[in-house]
């Protein structure tokens, strides 16, 4: 089975963003457009085929869809189609060496997509998708540095 790495996957359209949800929530948690109806609470699976097919979905339930799939590929869709940049919360864990390498890889990758399309050979759309990717990381280390420059009150654990 291809392992995609849904990190680097970015929505082209609402539609995309629909169908990349499925088939993570296929290759991740195994779950079918019955399984992911019935977690959202559909009376019929039949409605999520029928916004599936049009590329439309009431709004209200755009985060049950997510929440029932595990990935927020439409989420991110509407925010960048709007020219928003969207970044995960940061965990509290300590980043570690692998995440440095990993960011460092992201940016000689962006770069790489960047050259490749001013020479024509790579379109803008993946160019785009490589940079907001980037972007993203970026943002997220961000705030880790800033959440270690006022880290937040540990109410209810630690030593009494």
């Amino acid at each position: 089975m291809n392992n995609r790495n849904w990190k680097r996957v970015t929505p082209r359209s609402l539609r995309h963003g629909m169908e990349l949800c499925l088939q993570y929530a296929k290759e991740k948690h195994n779950l079918s457009i019955e399984r992911i109806a019935d977690r959202m609470g559909l009376s019929s699976h039949w409605t999520l085929y029928k916004w599936l097919e049009s590329g439309k979905m009431p709004a209200n339930l755009i985060r049950p869809f997510e929440v029932a799939c595990g990935c927020t590929f439409v989420t991110r869709f509407i925010a960048t189609s709007a020219h928003k940049l969207v970044i995960d919360i940061p965990s509290s864990k300590p980043v570690a060496d692998t995440d440095l390498l990993a960011l460092q890889t992201g940016f000689n990758e962006a770069v790489n997509v960047l050259a490749a399309f001013y020479k024509g050979r790579a379109e803008a759309e993946e160019a785009l998708g490589e940079l907001n990717r980037l972007l993203t990381d970026i943002a997220g280390h961000r705030a880790r540095v800033e959440c270690a420059a006022a880290p937040e009150l540990d109410l209810f654990g630690g030593d009494e």
